[in-house]
């Protein structure tokens, strides 16, 4: 069963070598070579981590003679960000009826503190 395509983007952005890709290619488009070379990483890892990139979506690849450049496509990284915010938004109505309601056992707590106490004996 093939992966949906934010599963992927997020296998993609799971290693902090591909994420270091990413930030190097918000900057401008750069060649394989280069991203290799500026983050220590050898051409096959390199090679394995921008195939994990495209998959998720995250980056294109182009070939321009000898040199390869590299972009950042921004679509995967919205599609992120609209999960994280509806996920975002849910915990927060969470939060905010369990305040709610935390807030009326205060209140009932209150309330009933403040009542009149009768003596033992009457």
């Amino acid at each position: 069963m093939p992966a949906d395509p934010l599963s992927l983007t997020f296998a993609a952005l799971a290693h902090p070598a591909r994420r270091a890709v990413l930030a190097r290619l918000s900057q401008r488009q750069i060649s394989v070579r280069e991203l290799s070379k500026s983050l220590g990483v050898s051409g096959p890892a390199m090679t394995k981590h921008l195939k994990s990139l495209e998959r998720g979506g995250l980056i294109s690849r182009s070939r321009n003679a000898q040199w390869r450049p590299c972009r950042l496509e921004a679509e995967p990284m919205k599609q992120v960000a609209e999960w994280i915010g509806q996920i975002q938004a849910m915990t927060e109505q969470r939060l905010d009826q369990l305040e709610s309601y935390l807030q009326a056992l205060q209140s009932r707590d209150d309330n009933s503190d403040a009542s009149p106490q009768k003596p033992k004996g009457q």
